[in-house]
């Protein structure tokens, strides 16, 4: 993907600005007061499809009002992901974000250079430069996928975990998603992520929302064992 090339490329930069002398640009002033400062999220009122607790849930919340306002949520979630896979592969990105002693100024002056390589959107580019400020790149993964969960429920998609031993042959793949597709109704888009598990022996373990469905041969192992550990009362047979 080009936007990820560009990113990997830009990277190399924090290594020219951790070493610079040169003067540093100020902190932009009204993001240096907070993402929820910026004039663009005074143009209408966006409610979150999910209440997310938390400082990262916190952060991705501001990113998705900011998003949905400009009418570039998809770009954005595009954007922060290739951010995050990018980052990945650069170990001098991922000492940076983890060191707090670099100073604002410098952490700012990087992503600034970053986000102009890479050709980010301005809600993109803003948003990682509070994190800059406030120390929480480090955090932009986690960030990230509660971001992702705020953009699914926008466009009504469901993700549904499933664990087993080996990878699902895709006809099986087909029918499960069918299968959870009936059973949570055609107002939701089902998209399955696999796991790959051989501690649960056989069976599948299915993930969704706050509810798990635990079909493993792990899982009855241990219901059998716990029976069978259980006193035999005689003078009830």
């Amino acid at each position: 993907m080009a936007t990820v090339s560009r990113i990997r490329s830009s990277l190399s930069v924090f290594n020219k600005i951790l070493r610079s002398n040169s003067q540093l640009s100020p902190l932009h002033p009204q993001l240096s007061k907070g993402f929820s400062t910026s004039s663009v999220q005074k143009e209408q009122k966006v409610k979150v499809p999910l209440a997310l607790f938390g400082g990262s849930g916190n952060y991705a919340s501001a990113l998705y009002i900011a998003a949905v306002k400009t009418n570039a949520l998809e770009k954005v979630e595009s954007e922060i992901l290739d951010l995050v896979e990018a980052s990945k592969k650069a170990d001098t990105y991922f000492q940076f974000t983890k060191d707090l002693s670099v100073p604002a100024e410098t952490r700012v002056k990087a992503i600034n250079e970053i986000c102009t390589q890479a050709k980010f959107s301005d809600v993109t580019k803003h948003f990682l430069v509070v994190l800059a400020e406030n120390g929480r790149l480090r955090n932009l993964d986690t960030i990230a996928k509660r971001f992702v969960e705020l953009t699914m429920a926008h466009k009504g998609e469901i993700k549904v975990t499933v664990t087993s031993v080996i990878p699902l042959p895709p006809e099986e793949e087909r029918e499960l998603k069918e299968t959870l597709q009936e059973t949570l109704g055609q107002g939701k888009k089902v998209k399955v992520e696999q796991k790959v598990d051989p501690s649960i022996l056989g069976g599948l373990v299915v993930e969704f929302g706050q509810k798990v469905f635990d079909m493993s041969i792990k899982s009855r192992a241990r219901q059998m064992e716990r029976f069978l550990r259980e006193p035999i009362h005689f003078g009830t047979l």
